[in-house]
């Protein structure tokens, strides 16, 4: 992999990761069409830890806030919406592995995130007010964790599901945005463990080909920065854009992007062989 591929990896996971289109799907996406199998552990690890840092430095004040007083209510919605995705992560883990490495799930994923962002606005535009924090149920985090849990799933967007549920139970826009984004960080941080613990054996075993699979440093080093980078910019346009407008141009861009995918899958076979 060439620094310019690994720039553009990093690009494609920082943005993605936090607007509605899944960071999964578009990786995987780019990985058939740029003829890369899969990515070294230690590289995709780092993408991750990229996209962790923007999170934490857009939302330090957040979770300053809660590591300061850890025994609070928000912290309790947050862990309990994260447990769906475990029990899902765990219960499905060899169909999410097969999903991801024969990418035959993406063109379906991309349109269900499409259905998700389409019936979040629906539900939304039909409530009058939302409620913010101290009106949020437990039951809503619940759901608000199932659906991240779904998004486990290669083209269905992580912060399109949970976005979508924190819409479809009536929170407000702009708590439901943040809420969005401060279930990513466990969820971001149990990807980052998972592919920790995956790596241990090959660093164990000084593999070096496994761990960093011909790709440098300086492609590694150029992917995570700009992992981090982008994230930043893409929060912070997420965070704007979803108090003011509407998601349905992403789901237009998904529906768009999923019926291309499928179309490849089952007639031309350019991408999917």
């Amino acid at each position: 992999m060439s620094i310019l591929q690994a720039i553009f990896l990093g690009f494609l996971q920082g943005l993605t990761e936090f607007l509605p289109v899944s960071s999964s799907g578009h990786l995987v996406l780019a990985q058939k069409i740029m003829g890369i199998s899969e990515p070294a552990l230690f590289f995709d690890t780092l993408l991750h830890v990229g996209t962790l840092v923007a999170v934490l430095i857009v939302l330090w004040k957040d979770v300053w806030a809660l590591m300061r007083r850890p025994f609070q209510r928000l912290t309790g919605l947050i862990i309990l919406g994260t447990l769906p995705t475990i029990v899902i992560a765990l219960v499905f883990k060899d169909a999410i592995e097969h999903a991801f490495t024969s990418g035959a799930f993406l063109g379906i994923g991309f349109l269900l995130t499409t259905g998700l962002l389409l019936g979040a606005e629906y539900l939304s535009s039909r409530k009058t007010a939302g409620r913010g924090e101290t009106e949020m149920k437990y039951t809503d985090a619940l759901l608000i964790g199932t659906l991240q849990g779904v998004a486990i799933f290669p083209a269905v967007s992580r912060s399109g599901s949970t976005i979508a549920g924190a819409l479809g139970v009536g929170l407000n826009r702009e708590f439901a945005a943040r809420f969005s984004f401060l279930m990513a960080i466990p969820a971001i941080l149990g990807a980052f463990v998972l592919q920790l613990k995956d790596l241990l054996p090959a660093l164990k075993a000084h593999d070096t080909e496994t761990i960093f699979g011909g790709i440098g440093l300086p492609a590694i080093i150029a992917g995570t920065v700009t992992a981090t980078v982008v994230g930043i910019f893409a929060v912070r346009f997420m965070l704007n854009l979803i108090k003011n407008k509407n998601l349905k141009g992403f789901a237009l861009y998904t529906a768009v992007l999923g019926v291309l995918v499928l179309a490849d899958q089952a007639l031309f076979h350019l991408f999917f062989k």
